[in-house]
């Protein structure tokens, strides 16, 4: 029987390796568990002049306020657009990654990924900008096109039915160039003569993709997946903030948790806000760890913990 080191020997052993964890440890600790003591606002009815901790205790009403309020409609477009995203993220990264794997040329496949990665670098303010620019109502690109055409403008920034589209296009649109040189980077290190192999067995482009090329993704695409439920209850609030240009009447389908709680704390409902953020924080642990489960139980090798 092999006798267990003890962890005073183990410490010393890799006393320096440790101790150079601790500064990172030192930013979590300040800046990611501290803060966890404001959780405590959302169960008060806060006031600056008494604090966090000084704040008239109320239970859970902040939670009844919210429930009873917004919740089914921030919490729908946020869990919804946030689904949306990762599973078309999956799918057009993969495919541009593919397509881009199967340029001969070094020199194109730089110009394609440098062309599709410049809209990841460009601020939610300049892609709001550029977006206006198309659906202005009066000078817009769109309506001015469909007016040359005999066709009705249409009012973009009061018609909510067209938003899930738009931010869903305007999303892939940015992210896609990033996404994709994930997969693609992980498509580079495929032993290619399982290719070749299977080439000379007779599989085509389709069964190539289909036991060679997929396969050697699923370990990537599950743990991207995992990592990206972290954010099921959270959204991208400058896609959902700037790109609608905070209008009222967009609220039914580009209001999120984010957006809710950034406008919460204009009108100063912090309590409100605090019950909002961890029911958020919360739902997205449960997430994570119900998604890891499932996964650990069908495929151990590919869950996140």
């Amino acid at each position: 029987m092999v006798a267990r080191k003890s962890p005073w020997k183990t410490f010393m052993k890799n006393k320096e390796l440790l101790l150079l964890t601790l500064p990172a440890l030192a930013y979590f600790f300040v800046f990611h568990y501290m803060p966890m003591g404001g959780i405590w606002m959302a169960f008060t009815n806060y006031r600056h002049v008494d604090g966090i901790f000084g704040s008239e205790f109320v239970g859970l009403q902040w939670f009844r306020i919210f429930f009873q309020g917004d919740l089914t409609r921030v919490t729908r477009n946020t869990v919804g657009y946030a689904g949306t995203f990762i599973i078309l993220g999956v799918v057009t990264g993969v495919f541009t990654a593919v397509l881009m794997n199967a340029v001969r040329s070094k020199i194109a496949t730089k110009t394609y990924q440098t062309i599709m990665i410049l809209p990841h670098f460009m601020s939610w303010i300049v892609v709001s900008l550029i977006l206006y620019i198309f659906l202005d109502p009066q000078f817009g690109v769109i309506n001015r096109t469909l007016i040359s055409f005999g066709i009705d403008p249409i009012w973009w920034y009061s018609t909510p039915e067209y938003w899930p589209f738009i931010l869903t296009f305007m999303n892939i649109w940015k992210s896609v160039g990033m996404g994709s040189i994930i997969y693609y980077a992980a498509l580079m290190g495929i032993d290619p003569s399982l290719y070749e192999s299977a080439s000379m067995d007779g599989a085509g482009k389709i069964a190539k993709f289909r036991f060679i090329t997929l396969p050697s993704l699923v370990p990537l695409i599950t743990i991207l997946t995992l990592l990206a439920l972290g954010g099921l209850f959270r959204g991208d609030f400058g896609l959902f903030f700037a790109v609608p240009r905070d209008v009222g009447a967009l609220y039914p389908t580009t209001d999120i948790l984010d957006t809710y709680i950034f406008r919460g704390l204009r009108q100063g409902l912090l309590s409100l806000n605090a019950a909002a953020g961890l029911f958020q924080s919360v739902m997205g642990f449960i997430a994570v760890v119900s998604v890891n489960m499932i996964v650990k139980k069908i495929s151990p090798e590919n869950s996140l913990f």
